[in-house]
């Protein structure tokens, strides 16, 4: 097995702590224990005994994620370290070498290169500007074929911020219903909508061959926490368990404790409140900022997440704009080419609002001399 670079990750990895400004981050600004928690709930956090835990997670965190939708019970679900691990246990228990794979772009190519790695053959299906960041129903009919074993998504989209509507979730469970096919849904930035209605997850639709994974460190803030999950029925999750037991094995002990109190239907709709806020807040700025360019930057507001995918009409190509606007500036962007998009910047807009006002300043010098 021959793993690529995942580029968007490393380079991330490799800048994100040595610039001054990173606003490659696509989610909100993370606070810290003594911010979020009671007294109460501090004491209960320093005297958990650090054990194994529950390799499933416990039952109480269990319990809590069930909440979350409306037809899910604790069986369902199977904790994992992050949700970018619940893409990799799903893409492991269902697809193997010979497999088609249809896969939503851009997105996140985490899911993408993983299956690339155990033979699957990947199609994608573009999502297009100019039906608002969706993409065309009789494409997605068009690529299925009688190898085709998984349709995956990334809702709400990573790096557009789109939300399909109900009847486009719909109409993609009855095509994959219709052909036997399973429908994984990456839904990490499932809480974080603008307009403050939480949209609908696949899991909801009843289809029993859905898969939903989520997590933490998006929509709730808590990306330290490595706290995400995957949804599906009875026989994925008991699968799913047994691939896990090969990986993390559990989830860490402390942040199991730390999720099932973040994850109360109280907290939880405090957590997601403010993060609604500071997006709302942020993206007034980011609209703002783009207008004195009168014209040479373009985008469609995201409906949900931390980042505004903007079009640019300087002759340059965007892994270089992001190079020197880092090396030059010290703040770190996305370039479109790390999504397969030249001509595109993914900006992340989750960050405190001084540090944003202040990383667009600085990217005014590299960007007004273009």
């Amino acid at each position: 097995m021959k793993i690529e670079t995942f580029i968007l990750e490393r380079e991330q990895s490799l800048w994100e702590n040595e610039v001054k400004y990173n606003l490659s981050e696509s989610g909100v600004h993370p606070g810290s224990i003594n911010n979020h928690f009671s007294t109460q709930d501090i004491d209960d956090i320093l005297n958990t005994e650090l054990t194994y835990g529950f390799t499933q997670g416990s039952p109480e965190l269990r319990q809590n994620i069930s909440q979350i939708y409306s037809n899910i019970k604790p069986d369902n679900i199977l904790v994992t370290n992050g949700s970018a691990e619940a893409n990799f246990i799903s893409i492991l228990t269902h697809l193997s070498a010979g497999d088609e794979l249809i896969y939503m772009i851009p997105n996140y190519l985490q899911i993408q290169g993983i299956a690339r790695a155990i033979g699957v053959d990947v199609k994608p299906i573009w999502l297009k500007e100019k039906l608002n960041w969706k993409f065309d129903l009789n494409e997605l009919e068009s690529l299925i074929t009688n190898k085709t074993k998984m349709i995956a998504v990334c809702h709400p989209n990573n790096p557009t911020g789109s939300v399909l509507p109900d009847e486009q979730i719909n109409a993609i469970i009855s095509i994959a219903e219709k052909n036997g096919i399973i429908v994984l849904a990456d839904e990490v930035y499932r809480g974080a909508e603008l307009n403050g209605v939480e949209c609908s997850s696949f899991i909801e639709t009843e289809y029993e061959n859905v898969i939903v994974n989520s997590g933490l460190s998006k929509a709730y803030g808590f990306p330290g926490l490595r706290i995400g999950w995957t949804v599906g029925n009875s026989s994925y999750i008991h699968r799913a368990w047994s691939t896990k037991d090969y990986t993390s094995i559990a989830p860490g002990r402390l942040s199991d404790v730390m999720a099932t109190k973040i994850l109360n239907y109280d907290f939880r709709q405090n957590m997601l409140a403010r993060t609604r806020s500071v997006l709302r807040q942020n993206l007034d700025i980011m609209q703002d900022w783009v207008a004195t360019y009168n014209g040479q930057f373009n985008f469609i507001l995201p409906q949900a997440g931390a980042m505004a995918f903007m079009k640019y009409s300087f002759n340059v190509n965007s892994t270089e704009l992001v190079e020197r606007i880092r090396d030059e500036q010290s703040v770190l962007l996305v370039a479109g080419d790390w999504y397969g998009m030249d001509n595109y910047l993914r900006f992340g807009y989750g960050t405190k609002r001084n540090s944003l006002i202040k990383a667009l300043e600085l990217c005014d010098k590299v960007f007004k001399t273009l």
